[in-house]
């Protein structure tokens, strides 16, 4: 009796294992568009509003899920505790700090980070461009998790389930 509820146990333990890594693959296209859709706020907010920086971020970061709404906060809190920073350095510490608790990758951050370099050191215009850049190169890595998501995500959910047979196969 209890080497079948140690052996359920490991198959509800590597089945849940499988489904969380499925579920990162699947988390990663949604918050990339929710990224996008951010930056063409950003870009609505400082193009045709004529919006100061700070207050585009938090009038964006209002109509957007998590995990995006809480970087644009943070940004916008840190440079209104600003002691001397940059806008540059606000933008990627808030990055680093929210960056665990998203599903996406290194590409997707360095496009975010190259966009806070150019983000508030340069005219409207310029902005607008970086924004578009920063969208466009966005876009593509969304694609690319699309693809991922794909390939693997029913993988994982296999493979946790099969791994956690084997493991059961194996104890008993």
């Amino acid at each position: 009796m209890l080497k079948l509820i140690g052996a359920v146990l490991i198959l509800f333990a590597g089945t849940m294992i499988g489904f969380q890594q499925a579920a990162r693959f699947a988390a990663r296209p949604r918050q990339i568009r929710q990224l996008i859709q951010a930056l063409q706020r950003l870009e609505t907010e400082i193009g045709y509003g004529y919006t100061p920086l700070p207050e585009a971020l938090a009038r964006s970061s209002a109509h957007l899920p998590e995990p995006v709404s809480s970087l644009l906060r943070e940004v916008k809190n840190r440079l209104d505790e600003a002691d001397g920073l940059t806008f540059r350095e606000c933008w990627e510490c808030s990055v680093a700090a929210h960056w665990p608790g998203t599903a996406m990758k290194a590409a997707e951050q360095g496009a975010l980070i190259r966009l806070g370099s150019a983000l508030g050191i340069s005219d409207r215009d310029d902005q607008i461009k970086h924004l578009k850049l920063a969208m466009g190169q966005l876009k593509a890595e969304e694609e690319t998790a699309r693809d991922d998501q794909a390939r693997y995500e029913k993988m994982w959910k296999s493979l946790g389930v099969l791994i956690a047979a084997l493991v059961v196969i194996l104890i008993v």
